[in-house]
């Protein structure tokens, strides 16, 4: 599927590998087909550190994804030879986009200056506040004091990163999936979130269309820019108000007509980058090497996060005192957690003194959380009901073989002539055995 916004089309080619933005630009005004032997021959400049079948696959995998995506039409030239063509609608709103025209965006009205003009620092911390209040609530659904809309609840349904039998929120309950949404990135957050807030916009009543296209726009808007909800219609206006729940424009009231995009908006399609969200901040954990952390903050959701994964010691007015552990990181692992995700969430939020050092999370820490993982992987426990003391290695080998063939055999040892089955399987077992003695 092609969309024939100009300004998706710019945001589409921007995502593509350099050698694929390279092979649209010289296509960009040739309307006639491209036969794929002259294709073959547009290869990189050749570096000392590439050799030739680095640079073939690298044509080949930049002119498939062309492929994939439409972007390139397979056709037969007027000799009949394979050949290539760029697509025409793909084509014609790529040049509006990088020589300008087409119809202009619907909030790039004029407007007056507004007498509550906000800064980025305000902006920042707005984003940021509306943005934890959603994870403050996921950390303990229905038991803390954040309230969040029914919206963001819905989505957080949605994406299964609570669960509930009912819709009230004290029976709600953080899910595996959950605790490691958690961990991620404040980008990779937003980004899983609103894809999964897309899914359900139809069920909204609103169109998945407007929305995309809306979205696009604001990824390509001016931080700090005040932008016009002159021209919108309801759809658009409803989506504007989800959008400012979950922190990714401001908008002081509806009747003012305009609102701020934030950080966490302008970076909604920042696709391979979107893992690096330019939001100032400054990490707060100093980790030692005797596993005690260090948290220089008073934030209730850093808190709460540290606490998934380590054991709170003591709490002063500006500072905690955590410690990892083997219970705590079992207690994570539990939960669906693995250890890598437990290492890059400290070392993202690490106080900028620790990276000084390197590694920046001490070896000893990031080792032994390893360890703890491949201890848990390394046993696994089943429940079961031993047999033994059989009086002949064939009641042995008849018990084995019919346990086998039932899918109910855990262990067996012809040395030792003891069986394991589980326990769902004992009672047929345990009647079958009955029925060979009785023979």
């Amino acid at each position: 599927m092609i969309i024939t916004e100009s300004i998706h089309k710019d945001g589409c080619f921007r995502e593509l590998p350099e050698l694929s933005r390279h092979f649209i630009m010289r296509l960009l005004f040739v309307t006639k087909p491209i036969s794929q032997i002259v294709l073959a021959a547009w290869i990189p400049h050749q570096e000392p550190s590439k050799d030739l079948g680095d640079i073939a696959a690298e044509h080949k995998q930049s002119t498939q994804i062309l492929l994939d995506m439409y972007i390139w039409q397979e056709m037969k030239d007027h000799h009949g030879n394979a050949a290539i063509k760029l697509n025409s609608t793909f084509r014609e709103n790529l040049k509006i986009a990088t020589l300008g025209g087409g119809k202009p965006w619907t909030m790039s009205a004029a407007l007056d200056p507004d007498p509550h003009q906000r800064d980025l620092e305000f902006l920042d911390k707005y984003a940021m506040d509306r943005w934890e209040s959603v994870l403050q609530f996921l950390v303990q659904p229905g038991r803390g004091a954040t309230v969040i809309s029914r919206d963001a609840m819905r989505t957080l349904l949605h994406a299964g990163l609570i669960e509930s039998d009912e819709s009230d929120s004290p029976n709600m309950q953080i899910t595996s999936s959950g605790f490691q949404f958690l961990l991620l990135d404040t980008a990779s957050q937003v980004w899983f979130f609103i894809l999964k807030y897309l899914e359900t916009v139809t069920e909204r009543g609103l169109s998945l269309v407007a929305c995309l296209t809306f979205l696009f726009k604001l990824s390509f808007s001016t931080l700090g820019k005040d932008y016009s909800m002159e021209g919108m219609n309801n759809e658009l206006l409803t989506f504007l108000q989800h959008l400012r729940e979950f922190g990714l424009v401001y908008l002081r009231k509806r009747s003012s007509g305009r609102f701020y995009p934030t950080r966490l908006a302008l970076n909604i399609t920042a696709g391979q980058n979107k893992g690096n969200l330019d939001v100032p901040k400054q990490g707060d954990l100093v980790i030692e090497t005797n596993y005690r952390i260090y948290a220089y903050t008073t934030s209730e959701l850093q808190i709460a996060l540290l606490s998934i994964f380590s054991d709170i010691e003591g709490r002063f007015p500006n500072m905690v005192v955590a410690c990892i552990s083997r219970g705590s990181v079992r207690r994570a692992l539990l939960k669906g957690i693995g250890a890598e995700q437990i290492i890059h969430f400290l070392r993202q939020h690490c106080h900028p003194q620790m990276y000084k050092q390197n590694p920046v999370v001490p070896r000893t820490v990031s080792d032994q959380i390893k360890l703890w993982e491949m201890e848990r992987e390394r046993l696994e426990f089943s429940e079961g009901v031993l047999y033994k003391d059989f009086m002949s290695v064939h009641d042995y080998l008849l018990l084995s073989n019919y346990a086998s063939s039932k899918g109910v055999l855990i262990y067996s040892d012809e040395k030792q002539r003891t069986v394991v089955v589980t326990k769902k399987g004992h009672p047929a077992i345990k009647q079958f055995g009955k029925k060979k003695q009785s023979k």
